[in-house]
């Protein structure tokens, strides 16, 4: 099993409500479900402080790979965090490290990689990532 990240990793954190349909059979929240917190942490930080625009902009990010090592169970109606940081910056590419916490604990329930390429938005082949975004992922760089 890979270390277990700890708050101190990460720089950006973003409350996530669990939802009832989250959790499954077993009581837990299931593992796809993940992969959507991991989607709504990195899509936050770059609409609030890089200035995506998903609905009009040029550029867009599309998700190339990305997986998730479990340590410990989540449940509804648990309070949880999302916690960001930078592990890879290419010129067209950035691999987030993604870590789930619940409210007030130090140590991750799971931590992943999630991995965008920027491309234009007409065209759907890869670009630089615009500056103004390159900015704000330099600041969760390690």
């Amino acid at each position: 099993m890979s270390d277990i990240s700890s708050r101190s990793d990460y720089g950006f954190f973003l409350p996530i409500t669990t939802r009832w349909m989250d959790n499954d059979l077993y009581g837990h929240v299931n593992n796809v479900t993940y992969y959507s917190y991991f989607d709504t942490v990195a899509n936050t930080y770059l609409i609030e402080q890089g200035g995506l625009d998903i609905h009009d902009g040029d550029t867009i990010g599309f998700v190339v790979n990305s997986q998730c090592n479990y340590h410990s169970a989540i449940a509804y109606p648990e309070k949880i965090e999302g916690a960001l940081r930078v592990n890879r910056l290419g010129n067209s590419s950035v691999e987030y490290g993604i870590g789930i916490f619940k409210e007030g604990e130090d140590q991750a329930c799971a931590t992943g990689t999630f991995t965008h390429v920027f491309v234009k938005r007409d065209s759907q082949r890869p670009t630089p990532i615009p500056d103004q975004l390159r900015a704000a992922l330099e600041k969760l760089s390690d």
